[in-house]
């Protein structure tokens, strides 16, 4: 049950992290040159994040359970 609360969050987070990422784009556009965009092109950039990210998260944090870990020697 706790995955799903999980996931019911991850939902207003999307678009919160679309908004500062839109923010953040406006702010440093000219340092980092690029042209400020706005709120559906930030959406999309954040759809594309969260996909290359949210497996990387999930086998971090994983961590590898059930295998034994040994040094390496």
């Amino acid at each position: 049950m706790d995955a799903f609360f999980k996931l019911i969050a991850a939902g207003p987070m999307f678009f919160v992290s679309a908004w500062l990422l839109m923010i953040f784009a406006g702010i440093v556009g000219s340092d980092v040159g690029i042209q400020p965009f706005g709120y559906v092109t930030s959406m999309v950039v954040t759809i594309g994040l969260w996909l290359v990210l949210a497996p990387a998260i999930a086998a971090v944090g994983r961590g590898g359970a059930g295998k034994s870990r040994q040094a390496c020697s």
